[in-house]
């Protein structure tokens, strides 16, 4: 909370301590039914017309911890990245030209009045960058998973469940998060950064790549040293099942791939590819699907 200037400081406050604010383990599906009534609204909205009010909070050693959602600016973002990347027919078949024009000229408006584009929020649709899973370690990891009338049971050790293990809460979450101080998550991507460079290609088609990891390492500069950072699967754990969650040690995994890359363990780096691949390509393959 210190990080944040006057007034700031004293909204998100009060913010955190407010009744009527989405909770934590239901903030994620609030995001996505209020982006689904935009989007499906004639003509759809595809940038919300005022800054979202909303944060993610979190309270840990009696510190509390803020990210505002900034809805708008994701969203201004997150239409650029689809302009780029989809022909101009097929993106008129998702938004008209006119609405699309109006919001990126208010987004161009918006640039020149010298606010920052460096949001609090990091999104990727249908899987996880490989570089997102850096900055943390296996044992940081907390999974929630649904069980029919049995309510939901979790476990932060990083270790498998199994029926009966772990608190219980009602709460219907269905959650895989990985939390880190920002010390250790820029220790662990610098400390990668010079390991993948020196071995660029390393691995099944080059999934780590040097330039990703510096740009996280730059975003993840423009923090508070005593912040802290999460990784949230969001969404993607409903394409999971129970069993492919608790399986998931994608950061892991990666950790041991940078390991053996850094002595030179070549046939140990692509087998921790293969896994990787073997269980994000099935994913994002339903990108496409119809």
């Amino acid at each position: 909370m210190t990080a944040f200037p006057e007034p700031a400081r004293t909204l998100w406050t009060a913010y955190a301590d407010s009744r009527r604010r989405p909770r934590r383990i239901h903030a994620l599906g609030v995001e996505h039914r209020q982006a689904a009534r935009r989007l499906i609204a004639a003509p759809p909205e595809v940038v919300p017309e005022r800054e979202s009010p909303d944060a993610y909070v979190r309270r840990s050693d009696d510190m509390i911890f803020i990210c505002p959602w900034e809805t708008r600016l994701r969203s201004w973002l997150a239409f650029a990245r689809f302009r780029q990347e989809t022909p101009a027919v097929a993106a008129a078949s998702f938004v008209p030209p006119m609405v699309a024009e109006r919001a990126m000229g208010e987004f161009e408006r918006w640039k020149r009045s010298g606010r920052p584009l460096h949001p609090y929020i990091l999104t990727s649709n249908w899987h996880v960058p490989v570089a997102w899973f850096v900055p943390f370690a296996g044992t940081e990891r907390c999974l929630l998973l649904g069980a029919a009338g049995t309510g939901y049971r979790g476990s932060a050790d990083g270790s498998r469940e199994s029926a009966g293990r772990g608190p219980v809460t009602a709460a219907p979450a269905r959650t895989l998060i990985y939390v880190t101080s920002m010390y250790e998550a820029r220790r662990r991507v610098g400390t990668a950064i010079p390991v993948v460079r020196a071995r660029p290609g390393t691995g099944e088609g080059g999934l780590l790549a040097a330039g990703r990891l510096e740009a996280l390492e730059r975003w993840l500069d423009g923090f508070h040293p005593r912040a802290l950072v999460e990784l949230d699967y969001g969404g993607l754990v409903h394409l999971l099942d129970d069993a492919a969650l608790r399986a998931d040690q994608s950061v892991a995994e990666t950790g041991v791939a940078l390991a053996a890359m850094a002595r030179g363990e070549v046939e140990l780096t692509v087998a921790m590819y293969k896994r990787l691949l073997a269980r994000w390509r099935p994913v994002r393959a339903l990108e496409s699907a119809n």
